[in-house]
């Protein structure tokens, strides 16, 4: 190998430990403490994950639509031979008002505002299980028999690592399925407005969401406790893998 490209190499294998020893005795304790204290103050009138928020932030009202709709092109909707629409809301001629489209639900912009929190946690644990990850895989021995305890660490290492990140990979679903459960809950509000139960159900809904927002707090403290506790245990295998195999995993 070239010399110099070699040196660029060494570089970037020092700027991976270096930045791994970063996360590992910085940025997860640092990540344990915070959530913990989100935790803690959740009950707190302030708190964006209290439960008392759920009397407040789901609206199951059916607004009428939004007045920019008069400008829409109206011609396209068919219309039968006593002049009303029937592919879609009828027209209020003498209100001068033009179209007028369905009602309107809105959506919850406080479990957005809780959905967008934890998406740019999970977009950060993710990334940082990726860096801890590749550090792991370059600090390993070549292959060959005898004295492999430290490199057994190493994978059950990479395989925490690995299990944190698929979690991280269904959680970021769950904005996706949140939208589309509370849509279909909404359409059924717009068609059938009378009918209190779905109003209710929307409702629980959000009180489901709020309350697995919480326990998915938890769990991403629980992810960066059990990662930061097997790693500062067994930091000698996974740093030098090669050595006294009588060490325990944990």
């Amino acid at each position: 190998m070239d010399k110099e490209l070699r040196n660029d190499l060494e570089s970037f294998r020092a700027s991976v430990a270096t930045e791994a020893d970063r996360i590992i005795y910085h940025t997860f304790p640092t990540k344990i403490l915070e959530l913990q204290k989100r935790i803690d103050e959740i009950n707190t009138p302030l708190s964006i994950y209290n439960p008392s928020r759920i009397d407040a932030m789901t609206d199951a009202t059916v607004y009428n639509p939004n007045r920019d709709s008069d400008q829409l092109d109206v011609k396209k909707r068919k219309r039968g031979l006593d002049g009303e629409i029937i592919n879609g809301y009828g027209v209020d001629e003498s209100a001068g008002s033009g179209a007028v489209y369905g009602g309107h639900v809105k959506t919850n912009t406080h479990l957005r505002t809780i959905l967008a929190e934890l998406k740019a946690e999970y977009e950060e644990l993710g990334s940082l299980c990726e860096k801890l990850k590749l550090w792991v895989n370059l600090t390993m021995p070549k292959i060959e028999d005898g004295d492999n305890f430290g490199v057994a660490v190493q994978e059950e290492v990479t395989n925490e690592l690995q299990r944190a990140q698929d979690s991280v990979t269904n959680l970021c679903d769950v904005a996706r399925q949140h939208h589309l459960a509370r849509a279909k809950i909404s359409s059924k509000i717009l068609k059938y407005p009378h009918v209190d139960d779905y109003a209710i159900a929307l409702r629980e809904h959000d009180e489901r969401q709020l309350y697995n927002a919480r326990r998915t707090l938890r769990d991403l403290r629980t992810i960066y406790a059990v990662l930061t506790d097997i790693i500062h245990k067994n930091i000698t295998k996974i740093r030098f893998p090669k050595g006294n195999n009588a060490v325990s995993l944990y």
